[in-house]
């Protein structure tokens, strides 16, 4: 294993999360430098190395797991076992962080709940992150992606206004339950320092999701009324939308009046800004249709490269709306690193969506590809608990590990 370079180069983390939110939580902290202890059931692993198609080229191993755990040592152990549990604690011992995403209680039942493992271990960070938090009437229930979306809010905000609700693409709730889980474990380390005590943390998706709302919730806490489904338009902001152009989409971001005016003084509308149902964006705002019937025949006269490049010379917010082959070429997203590749255990090399934190003096690094499962089995328990390698087969054989 080749040395962490980031700034949390010494921290060790004991993992016990799966499928999304907790893997990538602990991904970014192994991005930074943390030495992350991987511990997955023998012969199963993490459920998401079967989420499967797609799986990474030359690989058996699916693209889904591979996201979310580079830079982790994969270790598998029965903690059901009172022997796997035993080996869980002395590992726990050396580590600063436990980091895990089991229903409320599940771990306790093992002896490696919070309580039981703070009594032998105070200065241990313990992460929760889990549908619903370890408090309140839905404690007990588990916790999905969608299912988070549609009670939080964000489906009933998103999709046409006569068209069904619409979750997001891609599985935001629990990528904002990992991000918050970081920035918990961050400040949890930061008191530690300074106190020497560890404590827990607790993340509930639902949780997360709520502080997520911004602009929608503040709009609702002040109003009381629920925010109407707008499609690709904003709540607050007019124009702030897709528009068809001659070949095409285009989004449109108009945020002042400043702009919308030098916007009509370009493209052949210098009259609107004096019309007051045009002059200010509260305006427009009230008359949102009027605005977007009035833009709509302009926007489809031109291509969107043609737009985009006058709106660009003009400082005006736009851009096209690219699919994932046009991402991941977009010369901006190539010049900023954001595809690594990676030799992987199979010996097929992989590409990873990068690290977005850049750290100028300390940056991420990818020192370990997501692992074989079991991988680091042997490597972690003979080099931090001294096991040789008649023990290793012996809780092989019983299939401890």
């Amino acid at each position: 294993m080749s040395e962490p370079t980031g700034p949390l180069k010494g921290l060790r983390v004991f993992d016990l999360t799966r499928v999304l939110a907790g893997p990538a939580c602990v991904q970014m902290l192994a991005d930074l430098g943390a030495d992350v202890i991987k511990v997955e059931r023998p012969g199963a692993g993490d459920d998401t190395r079967g989420f499967a198609p797609p799986t990474m080229p030359g690989t058996s191993e699916s693209a889904y797991f591979v996201g979310v755990n580079r830079n982790k040592r994969s270790v598998t152990l029965d903690i059901a076992r009172p022997e796997g549990q035993a080996i869980a604690r002395r590992l726990i011992a050396s580590c600063d962080v436990l980091a895990e995403n089991f229903k409320v209680g599940t771990l306790a039942k093992y002896g490696l709940g919070y309580e039981q493992l703070h009594a032998s271990f105070p200065r241990l960070i313990y992460c929760s992150i889990t549908g619903f938090g370890q408090t309140g009437p839905y404690a007990p229930r588990p916790g999905y992606d969608g299912l988070i979306q549609a009670m939080g809010g964000i489906m009933s905000l998103t999709g046409d206004a006569d068209g069904l609700p619409q979750k997001v693409g891609v599985p935001v709730a629990d990528m904002f339950a990992g991000l918050y889980g970081c920035i918990g474990i961050l400040a949890a380390l930061h008191h530690r320092d300074q106190t020497g005590q560890g404590q827990q943390i607790d993340i509930g998706m639902l949780d997360t999701h709520v502080a997520w709302l911004a602009n929608q919730g503040m709009n609702y806490l002040a109003t009381g009324e629920n925010p109407v489904r707008l499609g690709n338009q904003h709540p607050n902001i007019v124009p702030y939308q897709v528009f068809a152009t001659e070949d095409g989409h285009i989004v449109l971001s108009i945020g002042n009046d400043p702009t919308f005016q030098r916007f009509c003084e370009s493209f052949g509308l210098a009259d609107l800004p004096a019309d007051p149902r045009f002059a200010t964006n509260a305006a427009r705002v009230q008359h949102r249709q009027l605005v977007t019937d009035t833009l709509a025949p302009v926007m489809r006269q031109h291509s969107t490269a043609w737009w985009v490049e006058r709106l660009e010379a003009l400082k005006i917010g736009c851009g096209p709306i690219n699919r994932l082959s046009e991402v991941f070429a977009d010369p901006h997203v190539v010049a900023r690193n954001m595809v690594v590749e990676m030799a992987h255990g199979s010996g097929a090399t992989v590409k990873v969506v990068a690290n977005p934190v850049k750290l100028s003096e300390t940056p991420a690094d990818y020192r370990l590809p997501p692992p074989l499962l079991g991988e680091h089995t042997d490597q972690v328990l003979s080099e931090q608990l001294g096991f040789d390698a008649a023990t290793l087969a012996g809780l092989r054989a019983q299939g401890v590990i």
